[in-house]
């Protein structure tokens, strides 16, 4: 999907959890990092239990060295996971989330 198209259905009011995930997601593919966060910040902020949301937040947090703010996103996303059954988002998340943890730990 076209990333203007969405960027003006937001404009418009048509503000939604999945609009602001889709958004992010174009954003994080197009290298558009504070812009890919703040769209997943607010998808998992409009629909807390959207595991794919706190995973790509997780990532563009990531990408931007956020990483304290990265590990809190992946572990929400990881028990809204396990919460939903999601057990391949659990064990993506979960791989990220060791990485940054040994990055942290090197530092």
């Amino acid at each position: 999907m076209n990333r203007m198209v969405l960027e003006k259905m937001l404009a418009e009011g048509k503000d939604s959890a999945l609009l602001r995930y889709t958004l992010g997601t174009i954003c994080l593919k197009e290298n558009l990092l504070d812009a890919a966060a703040e769209h997943l910040k607010q998808a998992v902020q409009l629909d807390p239990n959207h595991s794919a949301s706190w995973k790509g937040y997780g990532t563009a947090l990531m990408k931007l060295k956020h990483n304290q703010d990265a590990m809190r996103a992946y572990e929400t996303g990881m028990a809204v996971a396990k919460n939903k059954g999601d057990i391949q988002a659990v064990k993506e998340m979960g791989v990220f989330l060791k990485r940054l943890k040994k990055m942290e730990d090197s530092a």
